[in-house]
């Protein structure tokens, strides 16, 4: 005799299932309880919420070189153009480190816009188009927050016992942003473009 299938027996079909939904695997804020990495499970759940902090201040800065990217004008328009475009793609790896990091820690990266704008602490920039000056100057202050935020994640990464966040932080996301911040400052050197100073001959 043939045994009928159950009540709760998923039939196999070729028809897709559309609109579907059920409850969160793992919520946000949460790491999962047994993990064989050697770090006990409070140490994993203070440095996911930290690195997330990173990363949505990581997410916000990238987005802000594209929009640099975007609107920059000007004299130096394509040398910028480039520049702006080259540190967005290495600020989008970073963002995939970070969020990798936090998952192998067994914890829930940020990942959405709205979610990114409630707990980025870079300054939102206006919509409409700055001057290359400004533009500049926002992208240094983003950094120094980054970077900043780097050193003391670093520290504590190091006390708790945590050597692979601590080298992630000063290896990807620590030096990539202090190269970044060299390039920049350097294009708001007032140099002469054409004509050097003349010398003063003294007395």
């Amino acid at each position: 005799m043939t045994k009928k299938p159950t009540s709760n027996h998923r039939k196999v079909s070729a028809q897709p299932h559309f609109h579907q939904s059920a409850r969160e695997l793992q919520s946000f804020g949460t790491v999962t309880a047994m993990i064989p990495l050697q770090l006990e499970e409070p140490v994993r759940l203070e440095v996911t919420e930290q690195l997330n902090q990173l990363l949505a201040d990581t997410i916000t800065l990238r987005d802000l070189y594209k929009k640099s990217h975007w609107q920059v004008s000007g004299a130096t328009f394509y040398q910028l153009h480039l520049l702006f475009d080259k540190h967005y793609e290495e600020q989008n790896e970073i963002v995939d480190t970070i969020a990798e990091r936090i998952q192998l820690l067994g914890g829930i990266s940020i990942a959405m816009a709205h979610d990114v704008a409630e707990l980025t602490r870079i300054p939102r920039p206006p919509k409409g188009r700055e001057e290359v000056p400004v533009q500049i100057s926002r992208l240094l202050d983003a950094h120094e927050i980054i970077i900043t935020h780097c050193r003391e994640l670093a520290e504590r990464a190091d006390k708790l016992g945590d050597a692979g966040t601590n080298d992630m932080v000063v290896s990807d996301v620590l030096r990539a942003s202090e190269l970044q911040v060299w390039f920049l400052s350097e294009h708001l050197v007032n140099a002469p473009l054409v004509e050097a100073e003349p010398i003063e001959e003294s007395a």
